[in-house]
């Protein structure tokens, strides 16, 4: 079962997220959070931190990322872990391939017309507002 990541990069302030526009498909035209691959033999955590390097240029020193959750498709003998991390400093953009944006929090993420994912970045998106990240230090609750 081939493995994937996704990341959710929230700024310093934790109002914006980081999003990546594709430029091909699946989902060419949307917005989605970046993330990639999951080598074989390759750690989760690793592999989150190393597809978020290679897509934005952010560094390991610039955040700290908490899994948060996983989905399992049977039907297409894939699984993706769910990443959120908050940046500790502003840091310069490099993209990849696919142009980066950050987009507001309060953005309706379940808009299939401009979001990636079958309303899956909405889900995410408001698990990490109504419920934290999974750590107790960095949380981004809606009363932060």
């Amino acid at each position: 079962m081939q493995g994937y990541n996704c990341i959710m990069v929230f700024n310093v302030q934790k109002d914006h997220l980081l999003f990546c526009k594709r430029r091909k498909e699946p989902y060419k035209g949307l917005y989605n959070f970046v993330g990639g691959k999951i080598e074989p033999g390759e750690e989760g955590m690793d592999a989150a931190y190393r597809e978020l390097y290679e897509e934005t240029g952010i560094q390991k020193e610039h955040i700290d990322l908490y899994h948060m959750m996983d989905f399992t498709y049977y039907n297409q003998d894939c699984y993706v872990e769910v990443y959120v991390g908050y940046l500790k400093e502003d840091v310069t953009l490099i993209a990849e391939y696919h142009p980066l944006y950050w987009l507001e929090r309060n953005e309706d993420f379940f808009n299939m017309n401009r979001f990636a994912g079958e309303g899956n970045i909405g889900h995410m998106v408001e698990q990490v507002l109504q419920y934290g990240s999974g750590s107790l230090e960095k949380d981004t609750k809606k009363d932060n």
